[in-house]
């Protein structure tokens, strides 16, 4: 035998075709998958388009006398509440280290949501409307200045400065509106 010969029959095999996957990987993955991810889309449009429930046990919304009798008084609750809790957790001071810096401002930013929201919920329909306007008008720029915070804006931004200003002069207003 010659040199190369022996060089030939020693050199493994080469593969020809695609290498066969490992026996390690399953192929039953893909197929469990797709069924899976079919299924989650079938319940989730037929969550989207079934009929509400109807709750027979729901009671209608109860207004209070305050609210029926005085809704000028309900609405000036209302404010008062949202403008003190505004005003209380802005004012905290928990110290200067930064966890209790954000910690103030994580509870402003919810008083002024919530007071937003509470706003809308709670001042009655038949507030007279030079005090609803305001009181609108205050619940838009809570909430607008809330969500500017939330972006990471902070009051010595110019523009939220602005914002904030004119929710006090708004506040101001209510109060004026409330005596």
């Amino acid at each position: 035998m010659t040199e190369s010969h022996r060089d030939v029959e020693a050199s493994p095999p080469v593969p020809r075709g695609p290498a066969p996957a490992p026996a390690s990987s399953p192929r039953w993955i893909a197929p469990i998958a797709l069924l899976l991810s079919l299924l989650a889309v079938a319940a989730a449009g037929w969550s989207l388009f079934k009929p509400a429930p109807h709750n027979a046990d729901a009671k209608p919304a109860v207004f209070t006398a305050t609210a029926v009798d005085d809704p000028k008084a309900a609405a000036c609750n209302a404010a008062s509440l949202v403008a003190t809790g505004v005003m209380r957790q802005s004012q905290v001071n928990l110290g200067p280290e930064p966890t209790a810096l954000e910690t103030v401002a994580a509870n402003t930013r919810l008083a002024m949501t919530g007071g937003a929201l509470y706003l809308r919920d709670t001042v009655p329909s038949n507030t007279p409307p030079e005090l609803a306007g305001p009181i609108a008008t205050l619940a838009t720029q809570l909430q607008d200045a809330a969500q500017h915070f939330l972006v990471g804006q902070t009051s010595r931004d110019p523009e939220q400065a602005r914002r904030l200003d004119a929710a006090g002069e708004t506040t101001k207003t209510i109060a004026d509106l409330c005596k």
